[in-house]
């Protein structure tokens, strides 16, 4: 599952939990459920019978006049608004391409890869290059122009140069034919951490 993914289904269940929550409240005070059936609800329980209040007057007025309300109550609704402008700003914002169509130009309809099972078998190709560690790929931009984005540890004697080259040769255009598609790549190389030998 997918960073955004996940934490939009929390969020989402947190506010359905909420709401629901308040909904099921404000329904049983509203229709004298607490009364029709002989239930007790704790001491202090809101909206109780069909002629209570959520905020009397009282609870409405409480910090008004103080010095600091004002300032508080308006910086909170600040930050509840800003958090709900950019998670919905998020949503919008599509950094990966989803599943892809194969063929690109010519796809068949119904015929898709997805974008893990592309990075996964890019990243499974490219480690078996000459002079290659470990490698991850991941796919971001939209699913009409994917892009490709390659971590590549190389072994302590590898030249970057032939990895490179054997890596758009190899992986790369394989990954372009099977998919129809140009498939743009950015590369970040790296070497793999080892102790340095003493010359004699």
């Amino acid at each position: 599952m997918k960073r955004k993914s996940a934490v939009n289904r929390v969020l989402l269940a947190l506010a359905g939990i909420v709401l629901l929550g308040v909904g099921l409240m404000i329904l049983a005070g509203g229709f004298d459920l607490y009364r029709r059936g002989s239930l007790t609800p704790p001491d202090g329980w809101p909206l109780t019978t069909p002629d209570d209040i959520l905020l009397a007057d009282a609870d409405r007025t409480r910090w008004t006049d103080e010095g600091w309300w004002w300032p508080v109550a308006i910086a909170a609704l600040a930050i509840v608004t800003l958090l709900a402008v950019w998670w919905l700003l998020a949503q919008l914002r599509r950094t990966h391409p989803g599943a892809l169509s194969v063929g690109g130009a010519h796809a068949v309809d119904g015929v898709e890869l997805s974008e893990g099972a592309l990075g996964d078998a890019l990243a499974a190709d490219t480690q078996h290059l000459p002079g290659v560690h470990q490698a991850r790929a991941r796919m971001d931009g939209s699913s009409s122009h994917p892009e490709a984005h390659i971590a590549i540890t190389l072994t302590p004697d590898a030249e970057p140069g032939p990895v490179m080259q054997a890596l758009r040769d190899g992986p790369l255009e394989r990954a372009r034919r099977s998919t129809g598609r140009t498939l743009p790549a950015k590369a970040h190389l790296r070497l793999t951490p080892h102790k340095p030998h003493r010359a004699e």
